[in-house]
């Protein structure tokens, strides 16, 4: 059972390698326990910006576990949850598009995958990041969304 969790975390690390993000685990609850293969959690996950310095992005998401989930192959869940904080000195060294695609995941071997877009609230000086999860067929409307208000003396420069 611990042997398809770790292939399941390895197919996972190079599906996020491959997407360009680096999330880091920061961790999970199991949610139900499964006979065969890893069980279904919940997983949180920290993302910094990596056009902002001092933004951190914290998303919650379901984990689907059971032979499938431990395989990679099977689809999660929809439903996801995101929290962005500052965490450092907020350093924006070159101009964002108002909105932009900051992080991508696979939900399922290959036609889902959950999104972070940042978008900039200039007359608020904030930063928007929303996460919502769409498939090549149909997506879904459920989606989250927080904001960073980044301090007035850092003006934020868009595109």
């Amino acid at each position: 059972m611990r042997r398809l969790e770790g292939i399941a975390g390895a197919t996972c690390a190079l599906l996020l390698a491959a997407c360009g993000a680096r999330a880091e685990q920061v961790g999970a609850v199991d949610t139900v326990f499964k006979f065969i293969g890893p069980d279904h959690k919940i997983v949180v996950d920290a993302y910094d910006d990596p056009k902002v310095q001092g933004v951190t992005c914290y998303v919650s998401r379901a984990k689907t576990g059971g032979i499938k989930g431990g395989l990679g192959l099977a689809e999660d869940k929809s439903e996801a949850s995101i929290a962005c904080v500052q965490t450092g000195a907020i350093q924006i060294p070159q101009p964002l598009p108002q909105q932009e695609e900051v992080f991508t995941e696979r939900t399922s071997l290959l036609f889902k995958r959950l999104r972070v877009v940042r978008m900039v609230d200039a007359k608020r000086n904030a930063l928007v990041y929303m996460t919502y999860s769409d498939r090549v067929i149909e997506g879904s409307p459920q989606n989250s969304v927080t904001a960073v208000p980044v301090g007035r003396g850092t003006p934020i420069p868009v595109k």
